[in-house]
Order: structure tokens, then C-alpha cells, then sequence
């Protein structure tokens, strides 16, 4: 697409957002624990950006006035490089840590834009929806992570000083160059890398195709250029379907030595092989198993529970259902571990040798879903690859398909997956053929799915399809093993050092905090004191202030609370009559029971009565 048809795209979604040129940028910028949140998620892409790609081209920007900006697929700045003495005073505060460029929020411009439209766009001075972000040309390219994911955007923007055709080239080129660093970082320990190009002299360039292959000659990931110069989608392909040269003999070429060779009986192309780094091969099915450094989530169902009694249920139940047709809903609140969850339960299964393809549904756009879920046949819609899509669904044949937010699917593609579910077979967008698909189904929500299709938000018979196995993960701050899990956390973190124990006085707030963020937050916080401790003992002046505020609000909370009940039990116990009394403690049996159940042993002790009292109580209104 033309950057003249991306603009006028863009200025047509500005006007249905609400915009008005004259409105004024929105100043939309996260808060501090979400900012470290970010920094942990993205740290590998921003550690590659900073230290591997930008200083090859120091002397190029070194002499102008640009600001280079990285940005995650969200749209909100993870770091900034550069000059902003181009930037008058009022704007600076648009280029800080955290401030989100969506075209929501900024109309036109080039991080908004190139998310929207997933490639690479140069907006203008005059390009801008708002007249005041007029004062600048922006260039951005996305960049796409080992899975072909949208990862995030790097933008340079200056005051017009560059030579425009030059500032695009040069951010699509650093881009592809953080994608190849991304890709030889993930796999070159284990796994073979094939570089490939028409011809010799530009086998160095960025340009140049990469290819990540098993043992057994699996394609694991590739570059995006590697599709481009073989006009193929390369997911779940075996490497001699597209060379024509064996196996055993494309591996046992001399390592960094060119060789030429022929691709899919047509194409004439040069490269080179690098062997894996370890001897130990561990064959990966698809690229969707990229391992991810420094991941906490990897661990076993084993290591997910330190005691507490909901989480072993939990994992005892999973356990039993994994390995059958059952699908299994998980419900929990953001940031308790679902997908960690998740990825234990699918390295426990049967299935742990094929992929497991996480889909978060709040995450894609929802008119990109449906493509995105069932795949799309090339030229199935304006702005379809070439190459067409074999979607995630697909992807999970053999494996475990995770849809996380599923409560977020909007209802046109409900009943698409609910015939998937029905059929086993999936119908790509603009095709009639179908594909059968085994997949284990695994979905996950921190809202009720029934209140939803309570209110037509959700579709009752896919809700049947999704909730075999309903589990529930209890947040953090319900844990009856917080403690040994702070431990945990924080040994995990320390690296070795002399604080991989928590001090005494650490461990009684933290079991006090009310935790909002659940795991998720408590990894932020204690990443945060590591870091403030350098090395010594953690003490409280090494937490952050938010932490401090969230265990100041839960102790007014609760006081308000406690107050609350106060006045509310000393009316109820002045009007109630003896018929009321009698309702009241049924009702609190009857909630008890239920919680507890239905466990009579759980129950009598919640209730501190004796076994047989219990039961003459539930005699009495007809339960026993």
C-alpha cells in the first residue's frame, strides 16, 4: 500500500475516533510499576535495540537532530535514543517513557499508523491529523518478533533536517536488523541458521533470508525477508521441501562457508550454514516454542504450588483431564498465572512435543481476529499477504491451543470457533477447502462467562464447548502459601547473591499487601528492590512508593469495611425476628456448604459445630 492510501486510511480512522485537527495531543502515559512491568516484558528487545543494533549506525545520526523512539505493539514508548533539542519545551513530555502514540490518542503519525497498518510508513509534517504534531516527520517500521508477531515499532523523528527517502530506508533497515538479532539470539544455542541471498556480495546485508531449522530438518522460524525472497509461507515446513538439496548434506556444509544452491526448483541463491553452539539438540515442532530468556513462567506444575489447598486442586484436577477431550477453563483474576498455568500444564501433557499457541483474544484488533484465528487464503481481503495465512489454530494441530481473554472474542467469531470446535476442521478466510485439526483447547478469562451470556455478550453453546473443566486460580492475596512463594520469587531473582533471602520484616508487608496485580506485581516489586539493594539485604527504602500507597489504601479499606459491618450487623440484629434469625443462619449454612462443596468434615469446621449437628441442620432443610 501506497503511503498516500495509508494516510488517507489513517485520517479516516481519526475522524471516526472523534478527532478534530485542531484537538490536542493526548498525553496518555503509564504508571511506574506498569512502566517496570514493561521494561521486564520487552527488556530483551530493548537490550537488543540499544546495544546490538544502534551503535552500527552512530556516525549516520550522530550529526543530525532525531529522536529515535522504540515502542512496544501497543504503541507506548520503551526507550528513547538521541536528540530532543529539536523538540520545543510543551512537547518533550510526548516523547517520555511510557506515553502511548496510538492514532487514538495521536492521530496520524508514524508509530500509530505503522501499528495500524503493520508496515513500514513515513508521515510528513502536513501527514499529521493534528495540527499539532505539524512540526515534525516521523518514519517508523514494525518489528515482528521470532513467531512473525507484531512486536513493536521503531520510529525516528526529527524536524525535517534528514533527507526524507533516506530516514525511511534507514529505519526499515535497523528494523529487519533487530529482527535477525532477535532470531540468531533465540535459536543459534541450539538449533541450525541457514543465511541466504541472490547472490554472493550481499550475503552480509541485512537483507539476506534467515531460516531456523531442527535436527529432523524442521522449520522453526525465518525471517521475514526469507518469505519475501521465497514467495512461501515457511511455518511447518520441512527444510527439503524448499531446497533442493538433502538433509544430511545442507547440515554438514563448513560453518560461515558459502555454497550455492536451488529453492523450490526455481530460484538460483547463495549462503551458509551456522551449526548449533551445543551439542545437545532438543527438536522444537514450530516456532511458537521460541524460548524466552529469562522467562519466570516456564515452570513446572510441580513448582506452581508451595501448599496452598485451591492450587494443588487445581493442579490435581488438570492432571487428570490434560490427556483427555475435555477442554478446561481457567478463571482468575490479571496477573495470577494463567498462562504460566498454561504452559506447565501443556509441558505435562502428551502433547509437550507439538506447539502450544497462545492467542490473547484482547490483544488483535477485533476485525483481525477471524484471520488471524482461522488463517486467510492470499488476496482474501485489502491488505492480505500475499503468501495468505495458515492462522493459530492451525498452528496448535497436535499441540494445545490457548485462548486467553476469550471472554474479549467478539460474537461474529464465536460461532466460527464454536463450528471449529464442533467439526474439527477449519475453513481459512477466502477458501473452501478445510483442514482437519487435533488440538487440546485451553481458554482462560478474568471476568464470568455466564454473566455474559447472561447478557448475549457471550454465546451460550460456545461457553458449553470451552468449560469443561472449570478452575479457578485464586489471587494472590487468598494464597495460604504467600510466603514461601515470596521466598521463591525472590531466590529466583537474586541471582546468587547474599540477598536471596527475605528478611523478616520484608516478608510480614509483603504478607500484608493487598496485591492487585496478583504474581505479576509481586515479580515488578521485587525485581525493583533487587535492583535498589544492589546486593545487600532488601530493607523497605528499596520498595517503591506504589507499593507503600496500594498497602495505605488496603488498611483504610479495611477499616472502612470493619465499620461498615459494624453498623450494618447491630441494625439487622435489632429488627430481626425469630423467623429472621431462623432464615439467616440457614442462608449462612447453606453458604458455607457451598463453599466448602459440599465437604461435611470442612464444613462443620467452618462453622464450629459438631459432624452430627451438621447433619440434623441439613436434615432440617432438606439437603441430607
Amino acid at each position: 500500500m501506497k503511503d498516500d492510501d495509508k494516510i488517507k486510511e489513517s485520517w479516516q480512522r481519526c475522524e471516526l475516533y472523534g478527532l478534530e485537527q485542531s484537538s490536542q495531543p493526548q498525553l496518555q502515559r503509564l504508571g511506574q510499576s506498569d512502566q517496570h512491568s514493561l521494561d521486564e516484558e520487552y527488556h530483551q528487545l530493548i537490550k537488543t535495540t540499544g546495544n546490538e543494533v544502534l551503535p552500527y549506525y552512530e556516525n549516520i545520526l550522530s550529526n543530525t537532530q532525531c529522536l529515535i523512539l522504540l515502542t512496544d505493539n501497543q504503541g507506548q514508548v520503551l526507550n528513547s535514543w538521541g536528540d530532543k533539542r529539536f523538540l520545543a519545551s510543551p512537547n518533550k513530555a510526548l516523547f517520555e517513557k511510557g506515553v502511548d502514540w496510538k492514532e487514538r490518542n495521536n492521530g496520524t503519525n508514524a508509530i500509530g499508523t505503522a501499528l495500524a497498518c503493520g508496515e513500514a510508513v513515513q508521515i510528513q509534517q502536513d501527514d499529521h491529523f493534528l495540527k499539532a504534531n505539524r512540526f515534525m516527520i516521523g518514519s517508523a517500521s514494525p518489528i515482528y518478533d521470532v513467531n512473525h508477531t507484531l512486536l513493536g515499532v521503531l520510529d525516528i523523528s526529527s524536524d525535517a533536517y534528514l533527507p526524507q527517502s533516506h530516514t525511511l530506508g534507514m529505519v526499515k533497515l535497523m528494523s529487519q536488523s533487530i529482527e535477525n538479532r532477535l532470531i540468531i539470539s533465540t535459536f543459534s544455542d541450539e538449533h541450525f541458521l541457514l543465511t541466504f541471498n541472490t547472490n554472493f556480495d550481499n550475503l552480509d546485508s541485512q537483507w539476506s533470508g534467515i531460516i531456523v531449522f531442527s535436527e529432523e530438518g524442521t522449520i522453526i522460524s525465518a525471517n521475514r525477508r526469507a518469505e519475501i525472497l521465497l514467495c512461501y509461507d515457511l511455518s511447518l515446513v520441512n527444510i527439503t521441501d524448499i531446497f533442493d538439496i538433502p538433509l544430511q548434506k545442507l547440515k554438514n556444509q563448513l560453518p560461515n562457508l558459502p555454497f550455492s544452491f536451488r529453492a523450490l526448483s526455481k530460484y538460483h541463491l547463495h549462503g551458509f550454514i551456522k551449526a548449533p553452539i551445543k551439542n545437545e539438540i532438543q527438536p522444537v515442532d514450530f516456532r511458537n516454542n521460541a524460548p524466552k530468556e529469562s522467562d519466570i513462567d516456564i515452570i513446572s506444575l510441580a513448582q506452581f504450588s508451595f501448599g496452598d489447598e485451591k492450587i494443588s486442586r487445581c493442579i490435581e484436577q488438570a492432571e487428570r483431564i490434560i490427556d483427555k477431550d475435555i477442554p478446561i477453563l481457567i478463571h482468575g483474576e490479571t496477573g495470577v498465572g494463567k498462562e504460566v498455568f498454561v504452559k506447565g500444564l501443556h509441558h505435562y501433557s502428551q502433547r509437550r512435543m507439538h506447539p502450544l499457541v497462545a492467542v490473547n483474544c484482547a490483544a488483535i484488533p477485533s476485525d483481525l481476529v477471524e484471520s488471524e484465528l482461522f488463517g486467510y487464503e492470499k488476496g482474501a481481503f485489502t491488505g492480505a499477504s500475499s503468501k495468505g495465512s495458515i492462522g493459530f489454530i492451525r498452528k496448535a494441530h497436535k499441540g494445545t491451543l490457548f485462548l486467553d481473554e476469550i471472554g474479549e472474542m467478539p460474537l461474529s467469531v464465536q460461532s466460527r470457533l464454536l463450528r471449529v470446535l464442533q467439526e474439527r476442521t477449519v475453513t481459512p478466510l477466502g477458501s473452501t477447502e478445510n483442514y482437519h485439526v487435533d488440538i487440546k483447547l485451553i481458554s482462560a478469562t478474568n471476568r464470568s462467562l455466564r454473566v455474559d451470556v447472561e447478557s448475549g455478550q457471550f454465546r451460550q453453546d460456545l461457553y458449553y464447548r470451552v468449560s469443561g473443566l472449570n478452575l479457578e486460580l485464586p489471587p494472590l492475596r487468598e494464597r495460604t502459601d504467600r510466603k514461601q512463594l515470596f521466598h521463591q520469587v525472590n531466590a529466583l531473582y537474586s541471582h546468587g547473591s547474599e540477598n536471596e533471602k527475605l528478611p523478616p520484616e520484608i516478608v510480614e508487608l509483603f504478607n500484608q499487601h493487598p496485591w492487585p496485580g496478583n504474581v505479576r506485581q509481586l515479580v515488578s516489586v521485587i525485581q525493583i528492590a533487587q535492583a535498589m539493594s544492589d546486593d545487600e539485604p532488601i530493607q523497605t527504602r528499596h520498595l517503591p512508593d506504589d507499593f507503600f500507597e496500594d498497602l495505605k489504601q488496603n488498611k483504610i479499606n479495611k477499616k472502612q469495611l470493619v465499620n461498615s459491618e459494624t453498623v450494618q450487623n447491630e441494625q439487622t440484629i435489632e429488627h430481626l425476628t425469630i423467623e429472621d434469625k431462623i432464615s439467616a443462619d440457614r442462608a449462612d449454612l447453606l453458604q458455607t456448604y457451598n463453599e466448602n462443596k459440599g465437604n461435611i468434615s470442612q464444613t462443620a469446621k467452618a462453622l464450629a459445630i459438631s459432624r452430627n449437628t451438621l447433619y440434623k441442620r441439613l436434615k432440617e432443610i432438606g439437603i441430607r
